[in-house]
């Protein structure tokens, strides 16, 4: 059963459930980037991942066999920007978009509508990237047109969800503020970068990290994973009631204000243990909620397991950060864990996650099999030590740079491999032969 339908072939849009046409299946070729959403959005998408994963890690390479690499902006700044931000919108576009209109019971946009603001997003960052070592307002410019593009695609799912005649549209909803707090958060630090301003421009990213994408990612599992557990596991209901999808959109956005405060130094013992406490409660309902959509029958069927793992990552993130603002509390800020709960939750939630949906949106649009083959199965299984190998790092601060080298290296082959692999699939037609 493949739970996402496939967007609309061609350039003018039609509903989906239309007709099947034949498809012209003799030859590859960039055109196919036209056939639908998905694969304009997780082209360019891989595309980001593995350069700006290729790029940090020879920045990585670089620093530690002491070889001067020039930066305009804070490594600290460029790295949080362009590996929470980079790729992250690309993914979310061709997703959205594929998926979006057949939630909302609406025609889906024809693809030549997404280019202005896949282009802006693409270009934007190659400025970006050359503006982290050459000059900060060059920076602060190729994250304005980042902006324009997340910008542009916001308002385009907004007309989506205006016109849909469904009722049940709150997901979409939550995931039109998501998008609005992400593209906000963009510009603040934009702008924040452009002045030189390190600290501000540290807490937008954060801002956008949790009240952006960890607001979407958790709207999109409470809507999906109880489903696709359903559909592949007979006997299990697709169990996902209201107050947990407010509850979850509450942890992550609670986040947001605490994040802001402890970059900016404004986070004082008392604060920190009220938050760790908060935090804490999070991690026991993550768990708990983790067990109740079925992790532990998931990991009978790879690519569910795939997904199941990467939310399991958030319940790890939050219980990490609890015990961190618990010590930070307790000893005035002596003692944290660190980036260990920052990265748990990026590499590991958004990360594995990211590689779950995409792999299974590849799959079920390209006509093939909603299976996580011996290939997948072996990169999902290297992003996990990846994830490992870096918070450990921040762990064990006395072995951190060999493992900070080792999560980097395996963040490159993990994500370079796939971006590789089912990026070819999105220069071909499907492999049944229909349209999409």
């Amino acid at each position: 059963m493949i739970p996402l339908q496939p967007a609309p072939a061609g350039l003018p849009s039609r509903s989906f459930g239309g007709p099947r046409r034949r498809v012209d299946t003799r030859a590859t070729g960039w055109h196919w980037l036209m056939a639908a959403p998905h694969r304009l959005g997780f082209f360019t998408g891989g595309l980001a991942l593995a350069l700006t994963a290729a790029w940090w890690a020879a920045m990585l390479v670089a620093r530690h066999g002491g070889l001067a690499v020039p930066w305009a902006v804070s490594p600290a700044v460029a790295h949080g920007l362009a590996m929470g931000h980079g790729f992250m919108p690309l993914f979310v576009l061709g997703f959205l978009f594929t998926a979006g209109p057949r939630w909302l019971g609406v025609e889906a946009l024809p693809v030549r509508a997404l280019l202005p603001g896949v282009g802006l997003i693409a270009a934007g960052w190659v400025v970006a990237l050359a503006g982290f070592h050459l000059s900060a307002p060059l920076a602060g410019l190729g994250l304005g047109a980042v902006c324009l593009g997340l910008m542009l695609m916001t308002a385009q799912f907004g007309l989506l969800l205006a016109a849909s005649p469904v009722t049940d549209r709150e997901h979409a909803r939550f995931i039109l503020v998501a998008l609005g707090v992400a593209a906000l958060s963009l510009w603040a630090a934009a702008l924040a970068v452009t002045l030189g301003a390190d600290a501000p421009a540290r807490a937008a990213t954060r801002a956008g990290l949790w009240g952006g994408f960890a607001l979407l990612f958790v709207t999109v599992a409470h809507r999906m994973i109880p489903f696709f557990t359903a559909a592949a596991l007979p006997g299990n209901a697709a169990w996902r009631p209201r107050a947990v999808l407010l509850a979850l959109a509450a942890m992550v956005l609670l986040q947001v204000p605490f994040s802001v405060a402890e970059v900016l130094g404004r986070q004082a013992a008392p604060l920190a243990l009220v938050r760790g406490a908060l935090e804490w409660l999070a991690g026991l309902l993550l768990f708990w909620l983790s067990v109740r959509w079925g992790l532990r029958q998931s990991l009978r069927i790879r690519l569910l397991a795939m997904l199941h793992m990467g939310f399991f990552w958030l319940a790890v993130a939050f219980t990490l950060s609890g015990c961190s603002h618990v010590l930070q509390g307790m000893t005035d800020g002596a003692v944290t864990l660190g980036l260990a709960p920052l990265h748990a939750f990026t590499m590991g939630y958004l990360g594995s996650t990211l590689l779950a949906m995409a792999t299974r949106v590849a799959c079920g649009h390209g006509g093939r099999a909603l299976v996580a083959d011996r290939t997948v199965w072996l990169l999902f299984w290297v992003l996990q030590l990846a994830v490992a190998a870096r918070v450990a790092a921040a762990l064990w601060p006395a072995a951190g740079t060999p493992l900070t080298l080792l999560a980097a290296q395996a963040w490159l082959a993990a994500m370079g491999a796939w971006a590789w692999r089912y990026g070819r699939w999105m220069l071909a037609p499907r492999a049944d032969g229909r349209p999409g």
